[in-house]
């Protein structure tokens, strides 16, 4: 079987188990060499371009739905990898954020029973935590010379205690020992859940774009549930994105995240603010958000409360581990299940084997070139809730998404890994960051402009931005690449009205 044939049929599997139509899937154009896509030993190409791609089919399926026209969607491999990296390659003015896109601490360390460590110290709260519980100064060296006073796991429970952000380095074995792991066992990267009854959803419209009229609350930070919901605004929907006044932003990720979005923000520990949100749920056709399992719902906005207030509402619901399992309620980030999964050491093995040092019984850790598990479970999301979409179309009904990072890297991982030469040797590397844009970077970039908002007015002149464009091609609605907010709070927290 060559690995289009496997991407292909990977893509099928997921689509049916969506229970979406069979003889859409002739619509999906996987284009490209997905093993040579990048140079890891983990099939990354065929990954990105399926959940890229599946994607796009879900809104052409959605938009067929509403006119009675169907279209080709296709996704080239290495387009996808560029898609999945696609906050390492935006400029503003022509000019790549200065800001580093990760804290100085945050990295793999050596522990004192000669295993690793990866600690997340991306925001100011979780870096003060691990400093106050080693008692050291705030520099790498420093760091290392602490935690080589604690044992992997002791430091990983600790920190989770604390609610802090540390993973212990696993093999895949170690992992497949591992209460989580059993928990996770079984689970697809995507599940979609009927949670109430409601009538069929009104399709007599006829959109310019696919999601033309649905609006979405995204109350999402960093990474995935963002990359979802740039790509349903990439779509059409109205993507109102929510955050707080009270947390820390992540301004390198945020500006490119953000993309086609409307930004607002809302204090929820305030009554008046809280009562807004629960305005705009009511007129909502999408709740999307990344907290911890049954975060919100302390707040009056779980799944079932949520279809209480509006029949037929898709809950779109991302976590680090799943719904199951002693780690449902630990915080984690992409390099975290990369290396509680057993990830990091899989692809140090082999690397170690190209060249020509097999056998290490416990190898260096090495990461994903990409923030791989992030990206690819944000467009699994935006998969599931557009097939949540269609149901609610065909058969009606309220539905909630469900994709959890930990269970996306199983099924990266059931994908198999490349043979080392193919790996390293003929997959290609990502392009270098400079300006002027590598040339490649650039025949792929889109150009949009700063949105004004309606909540303020912007100082001084309007930016420009350029992006990567979206790497779904879908041959007659393209995606809506046009503008971008640039920042957080420039908008009401009002919907837009319906076309």
């Amino acid at each position: 079987m060559s690995y289009t044939s496997q991407s292909y049929d990977q893509a099928t599997s997921l689509w049916l188990a969506n229970d979406l139509p069979p003889e859409i899937l002739s619509h999906l154009k996987l284009r490209g060499c997905p093993e040579t896509a990048i140079n890891s030993s983990f099939k990354l190409g065929s990954a990105a371009q399926i959940s890229i791609g599946l994607s796009g089919l879900a809104t052409a399926y959605i938009l067929s739905l509403r006119t009675g026209n169907m279209q080709d969607v296709s996704a080239d491999a290495r387009h996808a990898i560029l898609d999945i990296s696609s906050e390492s390659w935006y400029t503003i003015d022509g000019q790549m954020p200065t800001a580093p896109l990760r804290d100085h601490l945050a990295a793999i360390y050596r522990t004192k029973d000669d295993s690793f460590v990866r600690l997340h110290t991306n925001f100011p709260h979780h870096r003060q935590g691990i400093l106050n519980i080693l008692q050291c100064d705030p520099t790498p060296e420093a760091v290392q010379a602490a935690l080589l006073q604690w044992n992997a796991e002791d430091l990983e429970d600790e920190a989770s205690k604390q609610k802090l952000c540390v993973t212990a380095y696993r093999s895949f074995e170690e992992w497949d020992k591992h209460p989580q792991a059993a928990a996770l066992k079984g689970t697809p990267p995507i599940q979609l859940i009927k949670i109430g009854e409601a009538p069929k959803r009104d399709n007599k419209d006829s959109p310019r774009f696919p999601l033309e009229g649905i609006r979405v609350l995204d109350l999402c930070r960093v990474l995935s549930g963002p990359v979802c919901g740039r790509t349903l605004a990439a779509y059409g929907a109205d993507v109102l994105l929510i955050t707080s006044p009270n947390l820390p932003d992540l301004p390198v990720l945020d500006i490119d995240t953000s993309r086609g979005k409307r930004t607002t923000q809302l204090d929820l520990t305030q009554t008046p603010q809280k009562d807004c949100l629960k305005e705009l749920v009511k007129d909502a056709d999408v709740f999307l958000q990344a907290y911890r399992p049954g975060g919100l719902q302390e707040r009056g906005f779980g799944p079932q409360e949520l279809a209480k207030v509006r029949p037929g509402i898709v809950s779109a619901n991302l976590s680090a581990y799943g719904w199951e399992g002693p780690w449902k309620h630990r915080r984690g980030f992409d390099s975290l299940v990369q290396t509680a999964t057993g990830f990091n050491w899989a692809e140090a093995e082999a690397f170690a084997n190209f060249n020509g040092q097999p056998g290490m019984d416990k190898p260096e850790p090495r990461a994903l070139p990409v923030q791989a598990l992030d990206h690819v479970a944000g467009y699994f999301l935006a998969f599931g809730i557009q097939a949540a979409i269609a149901k609610t179309i065909t058969e009606g009904g309220s539905w909630e998404v469900r994709v959890s990072l930990a269970a996306v890297a199983q099924w990266l991982r059931s994908l198999g890994q490349l043979p080392p030469d193919t790996a390293f040797r003929d997959g290609k590397p990502l392009p270098k960051r400079m300006i002027p844009p590598d040339p490649e970077v650039a025949a792929l970039s889109v150009t949009l402009r700063e949105a004004t908002g309606d909540k303020r007015d912007v100082e001084g002149r309007l930016r420009t931005m350029t992006a990567i464009r979206h790497a779904a091609q879908l041959s007659v609605t393209p995606a809506k690449d046009v503008e971008a907010p640039m920042c957080l709070d420039r908008h009401q927290p009002v919907w837009l009205p319906r076309v």
